[in-house]
């Protein structure tokens, strides 16, 4: 289990000398999942993906670009910049545990930047957009996660800051990328996902948990340092209740009663596995409680995608 935490990027994970195994753990390949999916998310909400060879390939592009790329591009930049706190929360990562030279860190940060965004733009020419949407967005998404990491800005020093910035850009940015890509964004599905990354601002509050230690010690303002380790799991347990169900009133809102009735189903065993584990004790339950519920959150975006995808907010339905 150990080896297969150092391949995914997870706490807890073995040491190795290979390069290639620790390029990968710096890129942890377990973060692309979200964006992965929101990828998918916004293809359904567009209305107009269709089952052929040519839209598969340009989602599968989309993916990689938003999952390996992209967001590996921000975990390595974020790997760079807190070498001072993983010395102290995980000193066997790569760079504070003297594993990967800082030379190459800085030539990976760059080869998945230009990569990433390479395809962006290669996926507007497909689309063929007269404005480089997926580009743009490639370029917003890279920014916010450099001033995430970066000093003198660093929004993570700022719990509410760097957790929404977190949030948004694993709900809100890859789901604008799948829904440009094709069909069209809007100014309303903009808003709602914005609103959606108000939950993920909970789940990022989750990931703070583990860090506390080290954020404390470097004087960082994570929600659990700033307000206590339990006032911190009920913010973060509202945060991603209260957010989802404003999603059900927006879907009974348009019209569309049969998808808030599943969503509402699938924010049940959520609460569920936040009494049994969140509340309970986030620092040890962490891992646990986002195994058990964030498949329903992400269901629940899939859901919300779709019921859009289908609604008067979608241009042509």
């Amino acid at each position: 289990m150990s080896d297969a935490r150092q391949l995914l990027g997870m706490k807890g994970a073995s040491g190795t000398t290979n390069i290639w195994k620790l390029r990968l753990q710096l890129m942890k390949p377990v973060t692309w999942i979200p964006l992965i999916w929101g990828v998918v998310c916004g293809a359904a909400a567009s209305g107009h993906y269709e089952w052929r060879l040519d839209h598969f390939a340009a989602a599968l592009a989309c993916m990689v670009m938003s999952g390996p790329l992209l967001a590996g591009y921000t975990q390595t930049i974020n790997d760079y910049y807190d070498r001072e706190i993983d010395a102290i929360n995980e000193p066997y990562r790569p760079i504070p545990s003297g594993a990967i030279p800082l030379s190459q860190v800085k030539l990976q940060i760059w080869v998945l930047l230009v990569s990433g965004l390479a395809v962006a733009y290669a996926l507007d020419v497909w689309a063929r957009h007269s404005t480089p949407v997926l580009l743009l967005l490639a370029l917003g998404g890279s920014f916010v996660s450099f001033i995430y990491s970066a000093p003198p800005l660093k929004l993570k020093q700022n719990g509410w800051l760097g957790n929404y910035a977190l949030g948004a850009s694993y709900i809100a940015l890859p789901w604008w990328a799948g829904q440009a890509l094709f069909g069209q964004l809007t100014w309303a599905t903009a808003l709602l996902t914005l609103a959606y990354s108000l939950a993920g601002l909970g789940i990022a509050v989750v990931n703070d948990f583990k860090s506390v230690e080290g954020d404390r010690a470097l004087g960082l303002q994570s929600l659990p340092v700033a307000f206590g380790i339990r006032p911190a799991s009920w913010i973060s347990a509202g945060m991603i209740d209260i957010f989802q169900l404003l999603m059900v009133a927006v879907l009974i809102a348009i019209g569309q009663h049969f998808a808030a009735v599943l969503l509402v189903l699938l924010i049940v065993p959520q609460i569920t596995f936040q009494d049994i584990w969140l509340l309970r004790d986030p620092v040890a339950y962490d891992v646990k409680y986002q195994a058990s519920a964030q498949p329903f959150l992400v269901l629940g975006m899939l859901v919300t995608a779709l019921a859009i995808g289908h609604s008067p907010l979608t241009p042509g339905m």
